[in-house]
């Protein structure tokens, strides 16, 4: 979902235009604590996430998580930060759909067509939703995104009902499986397995680096010099509150990270980026002093 038109740099589509859009892509003892003090601690966020949220500062009824991985460290497990309960993917699951639409054809052994093709470059480079309405129709909407997810390694990801890709709903820990799909690869013998081939791969960083300038916000507000990214965004009619979601990889003191970060309840789109970069900056900062 975009709130500036689908054609890149012409300018941002009227909010009326995208809140119709966005309704056609739909929500005892010391052993045996007490049950309120079990629930207590349930809920009580770690030191790390703690200190997250501290620092991000979410406001009202605005939730935000953030996943790392530190593609030069030794660990092979993101890092969490906020709770990583599921949120409407809005736009990013984009990325989720060409990895789909890649797999049927690597395993048709054609690749895309050259309609394919053209709509998977406007549809992540500039947010193009028809473009995204016809591959999504392309893989088998929801059930082939399943599919493709299932060998992509993703969990906790359920694609969206019919023709509403948008409402699609994914964890931050699961975009970081998807985003080492694509870039934890090579000849590092702790790479990721994925059954995405090299051109694949390839294609899909590269369209990822050329997100338009003005789609270009998000996780690359931790970059300390280059990013690919992809970005989502979405006004829920039944709230009025904004999804604002952003995934992708920068490179930051030397080092080069996959970063994931999720929001919902924001008054603006405008409120919902900022929270999303103040969640960037805070979980890459925090993965680069553990």
């Amino acid at each position: 979902m975009s709130a500036r038109s689908p054609r890149g740099r012409r300018g941002a589509v009227s909010l009326g235009v995208l809140t119709a859009c966005v309704a056609t892509l739909l929500s005892a003892g010391a052993l045996h604590p007490t049950p309120a003090a079990a629930a207590t601690a349930a809920t009580r966020p770690d030191a790390a996430t703690a200190d997250f949220l501290a620092r991000v500062k979410p406001q009202g009824k605005e939730r935000v998580s953030a996943a790392v991985l530190d593609l030069d460290g030794t660990g092979r497990e993101a890092t969490v930060y906020g709770d990583d309960t599921p949120y409407d993917t809005a736009s990013i699951v984009k990325v989720d759909i060409l990895a789909a639409a890649l797999l049927q054809g690597q395993d048709a052994k054609h690749g895309l067509t050259e309609k394919e093709r053209a709509d998977a470059e406007v549809m992540i480079e500039r947010s193009d939703n028809d473009a995204a309405n016809h591959l999504w129709r392309t893989i088998g909407r929801a059930k082939g995104l399943d599919a493709a997810n299932k060998r992509l390694g993703l969990t906790e990801t359920k694609g969206g009902p019919d023709a509403k890709w948008g409402l699609t709903r994914t964890t931050a820990r699961d975009q970081i499986r998807l985003l080492r799909a694509v870039y934890d690869t090579g000849t590092a013998a702790h790479a990721a397995a994925t059954p995405l081939d090299e051109a694949s791969r390839t294609y899909i960083r590269t369209l990822m680096g050329g997100v338009v300038d003005e789609q270009s916000w998000g996780v690359s507000a931790a970059a300390g010099s280059g990013s690919a990214l992809k970005n989502g965004w979405l006004q829920r009619n039944t709230t009025e509150l904004w999804d604002v979601n952003s995934v992708g990889r920068i490179t930051a003191g030397g080092h080069h990270y996959l970063v994931a970060v999720l929001s919902d309840g924001s008054k603006s789109m405008k409120d919902g980026v900022a929270l999303v970069e103040r969640a960037a900056r805070a979980a890459v900062a925090s993965a680069a002093a553990r």
